[in-house]
């Protein structure tokens, strides 16, 4: 098993994770209502969330990576495999992943 959350044990909707999701975002939310510091606890929330969604907004991502470093982007509307690169300035030249000494 590649991670112990794939598990059977853990899996939805009869793991100790699939049952416990609402009263883990219940408690998490509430002690960041409250001004309580809660880092482990969010960030393994988020993890889980991360590794059990099977499709996420990476859209903001990859249009950075792509508007910096021209490296492509893939979009859902189109088949798999078909790389797009924008224009984001609109000011012609081209762009390039490259290195630069500054």
């Amino acid at each position: 098993m590649a991670c112990f959350a794939a598990g059977r044990a853990f899996a939805a909707p009869h793991g100790m994770f699939g049952g416990g999701s609402p009263a883990w975002r219940e408690v998490a939310s509430t002690a960041l209502a409250y001004g309580i510091p809660a880092p482990t606890m969010t960030s393994a929330l988020s993890y889980f969330d991360g590794y059990t969604t099977e499709r996420l907004p990476a859209n903001l991502l990859q249009a950075q990576r792509d508007y910096f470093g021209a490296h492509t982007y893939e979009r859902l509307d189109s088949p798999r495999g078909q790389f797009f690169h924008t224009n984001w300035t609109g000011h012609g030249g081209s762009t390039s992943a490259a290195t630069y000494n500054a």
